[in-house]
């Protein structure tokens, strides 16, 4: 087994996100609109400091997949 794949569960929830929140062509919405008729949204109250690095810490992650 290849070193780059042992920690694929910790990047399971970030696929997921972007997986359910991307638009496909076929349906003309995201997979979690045409499931619960509603935008799928991060919780994060940017109003917080910590928070607000959480989300810097997300956003790094994304970037580096």
């Amino acid at each position: 087994m290849d070193h780059k794949y042992k920690n694929w569960p910790e990047w399971l929830a970030s696929v997921e996100f972007v997986v359910n929140s991307k638009t496909y062509l076929a349906i003309k919405v995201s997979p979690f609109i045409a499931n619960y008729i509603r935008e799928l949204r991060m919780k994060a109250d940017i109003r917080r400091k910590e928070k607000v690095e959480k989300v810097t810490v997300f956003v790094k992650r994304m970037k580096t997949i």
